[in-house]
C-alpha cells in the first residue's frame, strides 16, 4: 500500500460501518487520520481506533449534532466522505412507488448536502478542507430500473461541480468518484438481473474492490491533491471514459 500522509488530520466518513465506507474509513486511519464513522448500523463510542456515531444522515438536527461532536472529540473537521447510500428498488419507473423514490433520492443525495453544510463552516474557519462525494458511474450513464438511484447519484455529481466552484478560493477542495460495480454488500440489493447486466459493460472484466476505492479517495483527500475541484473521477474498470 503506497503511503500517503494523512497525519494530523480528522476525518467524518458517513456509511462507514461497512463496504466501501468501512474500507475508505480504514485507509484513512492507516494514512494517520482520525476518523469518524457517521452510520445506523454502529454503537455510539470510541474502540478500534474510530469514533462511532449512529447518525441518521437524512436528519438535519442529527447530522447537525453529530458534527459538533466529531469536531469537539477530533479537534476540528478537516475531511468529510459523504458515502452512505442505498440502490433503492430495480423497478421500472411506471411500478416505482412513491415512498421508495423519496428514501433513496434523500439517502443518496439529501445527506451530501446536510452533511456537507455541516462541516463548511469549521472548514472554512481553518482555510482547509477535504470534501469527497461517492456518486456512481449510474450517476453518468444510468442503470435501467434503477431511476431513482441514477437520478440521485447524478445530482451527487452535479452538487460536487457546483460547491467545488462555490468554495473554490476557501481551500476547501470539493471531489467526487464514481464507482461502477464494487464487490460489497450492497450488490445483495440489486436483481441477479440488474447485477450481471452491469459487470456485462465492464471493459476489464472484474468486479471492483472496496480498497481501490478507498486508495483513490484517499488521494483526494490529501495535500497531493491540491489542483483539482468539483470533478468527477471515474473508478469503473473502464466502463466510463469521461
Amino acid at each position: 500500500m503506497n503511503t500517503i500522509d494523512l497525519n494530523g488530520r480528522t476525518a467524518v466518513v458517513t456509511g462507514g460501518a461497512g463496504g466501501i465506507g468501512r474500507a475508505i474509513a480504514e485507509r484513512l486511519a492507516a494514512s494517520g487520520s482520525r476518523v469518524a464513522i457517521w452510520d445506523l448500523a454502529v454503537e455510539e463510542g470510541e474502540r478500534d481506533g474510530f469514533l462511532f456515531q449512529k447518525v441518521d444522515v437524512i436528519d438535519e438536527t442529527a447530522v447537525a449534532a453529530a458534527a459538533i461532536r466529531a469536531d469537539d472529540v477530533l479537534g476540528g473537521i478537516d475531511i468529510l466522505v459523504n458515502n452512505a447510500g442505498i440502490t433503492g428498488p430495480t423497478e421500472l419507473l411506471e411500478h416505482y412507488a412513491y415512498a421508495a423514490w423519496r428514501r433513496t433520492v434523500e439517502v443518496n443525495l439529501h445527506s451530501v448536502f446536510l452533511c456537507s453544510r455541516a462541516v463548511i463552516a469549521g472548514m472554512r474557519a481553518r482555510a482547509y478542507g477535504r470534501i469527497v462525494n461517492i456518486a456512481s458511474v449510474a450517476g453518468k450513464e444510468a442503470n435501467p430500473s434503477m431511476s431513482a438511484y441514477s437520478a440521485a447519484k447524478a445530482g451527487v455529481i452535479g452538487l460536487t461541480k457546483a460547491l467545488g466552484r462555490e468554495l473554490a478560493e476557501t481551500g476547501i477542495l470539493v471531489n467526487c468518484v464514481t464507482p461502477g460495480l464494487i464487490g460489497t454488500e450492497l450488490l445483495k440489493q440489486m436483481s441477479p438481473e440488474a447485477v450481471a447486466a452491469s459487470r456485462a459493460k465492464i471493459p476489464v472484466n472484474r468486479v471492483g474492490e472496496p480498497k481501490e476505492v478507498a486508495a483513490l479517495v484517499a488521494w483526494l483527500c490529501s495535500d497531493e491533491c491540491s489542483f483539482s475541484t468539483g470533478a468527477a473521477f471515474d473508478i469503473s474498470g473502464g466502463r466510463s471514459s469521461y
